[in-house]
């Protein structure tokens, strides 16, 4: 089967780009059944999104104070009201603890 260039458009930019005949023949290959979605830089944005995993750029830290030795802290959480929060050292002697 001879593979033509085929233009196709971006869902996330909206931008046209060229599959080429070379790609065509990779994805028949590898019995790829779709054609691709998104233009190259989409594409490479979007793995690089993935490849740096969920949660890691809305990452927060706090400063508190300990609720069981009043040290100054620093937790990667916001503290919700009424609850307590514990220093490195306090949280593991009650987690070691059982408490």
């Amino acid at each position: 089967m001879e593979f033509q260039d085929k233009i196709l458009k971006c869902v996330d930019c909206g931008s046209e780009f060229i599959w080429t005949s070379g790609e065509q023949l990779f994805f028949a290959d590898k019995q790829f059944k779709n054609e691709p979605k998104r233009c190259k830089g989409c594409k490479t944005k979007r793995a690089t999104r993935a490849a740096s995993g969920p949660g890691t750029s809305n990452r927060v830290e706090t400063q508190a104070q300990c609720s069981a030795c009043g040290k100054d802290t620093t937790v990667p959480f916001r503290p919700t009201q009424g609850r307590p929060v514990f220093c490195k050292e306090c949280f593991q002697q009650r987690k070691s603890a059982g408490a």
